[in-house]
């Protein structure tokens, strides 16, 4: 049987992660897939040629990589030398990067955007790249918190007299925002967090955080299982509420993200002025406009009272050698589940619920809004209603 190619570029530069790891060869040839790495692809995440060629990759070109039928990056890694008819899977973000998908479009390349996954469906959970970076994202912002705020962070007993253990709020109890808080719990924090979803409570006390109130909450949560937009009314009570019990906080973390969408302000200027000198606000969404309004993308800063504003961005790239290994284990189990049992070839099959989004009348079904498959023979799938709003 002839192998199918699966290439994996190297990354643009500023991106340390690589979609592809060693340790997913087996996994892949055993489906029937050979595997073309360009030369020094995985060399940022600590993954070196020699460690692909000895679990049976080719170490290659670039041209050679992105020659392939099938092609795995982390970001979208331009169309230079791809051939009509691909598969191309990677984080396109097409609300945020219509032009992509017009090149594929007009390349004929078939565009599967794996942050577009239908993440509710238990099929796609080990597949879901937006969950598997989003928990060390998490994780990281933590650790940054810890390493810049000027202060212990667990209770400790000395002879020199106590340490109060420090103060952390962590607004937003998605998937990172809870791993934010079993990290701030793991290092002896007191941990308070908020969500919009009052059905987020139960998680974050799970977790060891305490759950930050507000007068009027209802359950904010779309049917895909995303936090929905709100009032701004609404939206103002819920980061005041956050902002005051903040006020005393060592370390604020901020998670909020809306899908396709500008970061939204969680902490204002004024809150910012309000925290006492010394605190460290890390913004989880510097790269998309930031939820403080403070924050610099890409830089650490000072304010004029003291506090400190982490804006550093991409922070899974910031952990590339085991955010590549989870992201490699969710694009195996993706390509891998295209592969047909008969044909023994790659099939964008149109029943594919990670393809095109759970079907109407289903629990799962979100109207205007189908799986990763974004393009295929130079036309939007029709379940992308809203993405093609935004293409146009």
């Amino acid at each position: 049987m002839n192998g199918m190619k699966l290439g994996v570029p190297k990354e643009p530069t500023g991106e340390q992660r690589v979609g592809i790891v060693p340790s997913s060869m087996k996994k892949l040839a055993k489906a029937g897939f050979e595997v073309y790495v360009e030369s020094g692809a995985g060399v940022a995440a600590n993954y070196l040629d020699q460690d692909y060629i000895d679990a049976g990759a080719h170490v290659v070109s670039r041209a050679e990589a992105m020659a392939c039928e099938n092609i795995v990056a982390v970001r979208f890694p331009g169309l230079e030398g791809v051939a009509a008819g691909t598969n191309l899977a990677c984080v396109a973000d097409p609300f945020r990067h219509p032009e992509h998908v017009k090149a594929c479009m007009e390349a004929n390349v078939t565009l599967l955007s794996m942050d577009m996954i239908p993440r509710r469906l238990s099929r796609a959970q080990s597949m879901d790249v937006n969950s598997s970076q989003d928990n060390l994202a998490g994780y990281k912002a933590v650790l940054l918190g810890a390493s810049h705020v000027p202060k212990g962070i667990p209770m400790m007993t000395t002879s020199a007299g106590t340490v109060r253990p420090a103060k952390v709020v962590i607004m937003g109890s998605g998937v990172a925002g809870l791993q934010a808080i079993a990290t701030a719990k793991r290092l002896g924090a007191v941990v308070y967090a908020s969500d919009v979803r009052k059905s987020a409570a139960e998680q974050i006390e799970s977790v060891g955080g305490r759950f930050i109130e507000v007068d009027g909450m209802d359950d904010f949560e779309d049917e895909s299982g995303y936090a929905k937009p709100l009032t701004p009314e609404f939206i103002q009570k819920v980061n005041d509420t956050v902002c005051g019990v903040a006020a005393d906080a060592d370390i604020i973390v901020t998670t909020a993200r809306i899908f396709g969408r500008p970061a939204p302000i969680t902490v204002p200027a004024s809150a910012v002025a309000s925290f006492k000198p010394g605190a460290v606000v890390v913004d989880m969404n510097a790269d998309v406009g930031g939820n403080c309004e403070s924050t610099i993308p890409g830089e650490i800063t000072v304010t004029e009272n003291g506090v400190i504003v982490v804006g550093t961005s991409n922070l899974p790239g910031t952990l590339a050698t085991t955010s590549s290994m989870l992201y490699s284990n969710n694009l195996t189990t993706f390509y891998t589940s295209l592969v047909d049992k008969e044909s023994g070839a790659v099939t964008i099959a149109d029943d594919d619920d990670i393809l095109v989004g759970a079907p109407e009348g289903s629990d799962f079904y979100v109207s205007g809004m189908g799986g990763v498959l974004i393009c295929k023979d130079g036309t939007i799938h029709p379940k992308q209603t809203r993405l093609a709003g935004v293409v146009e």
